[in-house]
């Protein structure tokens, strides 16, 4: 019979002789198939389990005692999913056709000298010493506590595929290693990028945070000292997520704080000028939506943008709500772009909640969303307490809605007139 009928071709990436047994194939439509164990006859299973463990070094998968007192032992190398089963001969069976063997069971090993050694060193019994068979490669046989032998063998190109494998897994770790700890930084960076620290308005009190659902992401809010007890605040949404969201929102930030000096005197110019920044910055896919508030602290007067943002609330000292809409398109997406402002007069106990869509859109285990409706409630719920304590309180019920599985950046303002001290 011609050899190549029987013998396929190696890839450069593949390991000989079927070495290769981490493929679980999942995708195909005939039912997955593997080999699961060997069985070996023995006299005693606990010490033929010590010997196998202690002297192998292979690793229990199963040992299972049934209400019979029957048990039943599996082991396994430490590289192999093959199992070998270590079954107890029948009093009325054939000892000597089931036990002292050859078993045709063949381990194989990228260095069959080493392992000859280690485990001579650990009483285990060879047949003879590793030679070099006509066939190539090397081998040898031991046998178990009963006599049950086993061959060992190893070849070159085993030996050269997995030290190929160890290099490329520790090239994957190190490239993993550095991938975390830019991760890191960048999320250090951007920490830096939330508002470090709160400018003194005489009639608001206010507070914000963010909890990103990754590392870094693509919420932002701010607070802007725009003089004259005036305050910006902020709150965006970049879209996408990760590496690429958090280098837009750094982009965003820097275009509102490099142009903010234009506020006072010339709003519409101001949002423009970030508008085309973003624009001119970012690919033709970017784009974030905002709201941009100039608080004046003298008339409670609130001077608003919302551009494409989920729409302020203000919660009226009666319990009544006055959404902010919104009054411009998304900033980022149009070069020729046009902002309007508007208007709003806060009464004391006024509460402003500015949010993005990770509060809202959050869902239970039931799949159902947080839901303006619900944060409207808990503004209510937590309207009298301090804006950091209810920032903190509502951030955490949401996050509570889906615990170690949050899906979106959670980013939350809340801000009270209160009367001039």
């Amino acid at each position: 019979m011609n050899s190549s009928h029987i013998i396929s071709p190696m890839g450069a990436d593949e390991l000989p002789f079927g070495i290769e047994r981490s493929l679980l194939r999942l995708d195909r439509d005939d039912p997955y198939l593997c080999l699961h164990f060997a069985i070996i006859f023995v006299r005693d299973q606990e010490r033929s389990l010590r010997f196998y463990v202690d002297n192998l070094g292979f690793r229990i998968v199963v040992d299972h005692k049934f209400d019979d007192g029957r048990r039943w032992i599996e082991v396994a190398p430490p590289d192999g999913n093959a199992h070998i089963a270590l079954a107890p001969v029948e009093p009325e069976a054939d000892v000597q056709s089931l036990i002292s063997q050859e078993t045709r069971i063949w381990f194989i090993t990228e260095d069959v000298n080493r392992k000859y050694e280690e485990w001579m060193a650990r009483g285990v019994r060879f047949r003879f010493p590793p030679q070099v068979p006509a066939w190539g490669g090397i081998h040898t046989r031991f046998e178990d506590p009963d006599g049950n032998s086993f061959g060992l063998a190893g070849f070159d190109e085993l030996t050269r595929g997995v030290e190929a494998k160890r290099r490329a897994l520790a090239q994957k770790y190190e490239a993993e290693r550095r991938a975390a700890q830019e991760i890191e930084i960048a999320r250090q960076v951007q920490a830096r990028l939330f508002p470090q620290m709160h400018p003194q308005v005489k009639t608001l009190e206010y507070a914000g945070l963010c909890r990103q659902a990754r590392q870094v992401g693509g919420d932002y809010f701010d607070f802007l000292d725009l003089g004259q007890q005036r305050l910006g605040l902020v709150v965006g949404d970049v879209s996408g997520k990760g590496i690429a969201a958090a280098l837009l929102m750094a982009n965003l930030q820097a275009n509102l704080r490099s142009q903010c000096a234009l506020v006072l005197a010339q709003p519409e110019l101001f949002l423009c000028s970030v508008n085309q920044l973003f624009y001119g910055n970012t690919v033709e896919s970017a784009y974030a939506s905002l709201f941009f508030a100039d608080y004046d602290a003298e008339a409670c007067r609130l001077h608003y943008a919302n551009c494409g943002h989920l729409s302020g609330l203000v919660l009226r000292s009666d319990d009544t709500v006055c959404r902010l809409d919104s009054t411009a398109t998304l900033v980022g997406l149009f070069q020729d772009w046009q902002c309007k402002f508007a208007n709003i007069t806060l009464a004391p106990g006024d509460l402003l909640t500015l949010y993005t869509d990770g509060v809202t859109e959050a869902v239970d285990d039931r799949g159902e969303e947080f839901g303006e409706g619900n944060l409207i409630q808990r503004l209510r719920h937590y309207r009298d307490q301090p804006c950091q304590a209810a920032v903190e309180a509502i951030t955490n019920e949401v996050c509570a809605l889906s615990p170690g599985n949050q899906q979106d950046d959670i980013t939350l303002i809340l801000a009270r007139c209160r009367s001039d001290p």
